[in-house]
């Protein structure tokens, strides 16, 4: 099914995407993307869905021709006092604080969110497989933590950043337990996926 490019096209809209709520290490992402009504993005889907050769390149077209597009991130201390969900919320609003147009209506991937300024929002459930420009910023969010995590493997090569992103897999979660937490995890988290012993 082809996404909408619109939810209306009365006055400008932002879509709205997170990246990384579920990870044990690193930030959350979030970007905003507002659509030019007269250019098409040739592929734009759910990021979940396309390879991460197609979204890198989706990616150079959603920042050449969207009419504003902005990325922003919550580090792992802020997410550990504040909470995933709220770091989520607030990655989304330094995002549309750093769109260069303003937007009068918010769709946003999910079903909550905080108020953003006085601007009205929509919360879409799996969104970002309905709408152009919520897809776009999943597109966004997902490829510049990808770098993020990527760049960060670097340093902390054990825990196999460059494939996980941070995410609790088992390769993962043993590096934790044999090499220990590195700055960039969430200490708020389960971090260890233990199991009980039975009896």
């Amino acid at each position: 099914m082809a996404l909408s490019k619109f939810f209306q096209k009365e006055v400008p809209e932002a879509g709205c995407d997170e990246a990384g709520r579920g990870c044990l290490a690193g930030p959350v992402y979030a970007a905003a993307v507002i659509l030019h009504p007269n250019k098409r993005i040739k592929g734009l889907d759910d990021s979940k869905k396309l390879s991460d050769a197609s979204r890198k390149e989706i990616r150079i077209e959603i920042e050449e021709k969207a009419l504003a597009w902005a990325v922003a991130s919550i580090d792992n201390l802020e997410i550990d006092k504040i909470n995933i969900l709220k770091a989520s919320f607030y990655a989304m609003h330094k995002a549309l604080d750093a769109l260069k147009v303003q937007p009068e209506l918010l769709l946003i991937d999910g079903n909550r969110f905080i108020p953003y300024k006085n601007i009205p929002h929509r919360c879409e459930i799996k969104g970002d497989g309905r709408f152009q420009a919520i897809a776009a910023a999943s597109i966004l969010a997902k490829t510049y933590r990808d770098d993020f995590m990527d760049a960060q493997h670097i340093t902390y090569p054990h825990y196999g950043w460059d494939r996980n992103k941070g995410y609790p897999t088992v390769a993962h979660r043993k590096a934790i337990k044999e090499f220990g937490t590195t700055p960039l995890h969430r200490m708020s988290f389960r971090l260890l996926d233990e199991q009980l012993p039975l009896f």
